[in-house]
């Protein structure tokens, strides 16, 4: 599942990073510490998502969510 698919404020862990060939956007996740293992918590949804990982929140859009896959810890 990927992250637009989580619960509020349940930690999962980052199964995989899929951007399909875009390295602009790989290489973007990878510098808010979005990579296979880390942790990451979805902390509100509306339009967009807050996450938290590594004890920063961000506002990513579902296009970014949608490539972050997600797996129960």
């Amino acid at each position: 599942m990927n992250l637009n698919d989580a619960n509020l404020g349940k930690e999962y862990i980052i199964k995989d990073v899929d951007t399909y060939g875009d390295e602009e956007m790989k290489a973007f996740l990878f510098s808010l510490g979005c990579y296979s293992g880390e942790k990451i918590t979805v902390v509100d949804k509306k339009r967009n998502l807050v996450v938290s990982i590594k004890d920063a929140r961000y506002n990513i859009d579902s296009e970014l969510a949608s490539a972050i896959h997600i797996e129960d810890e």
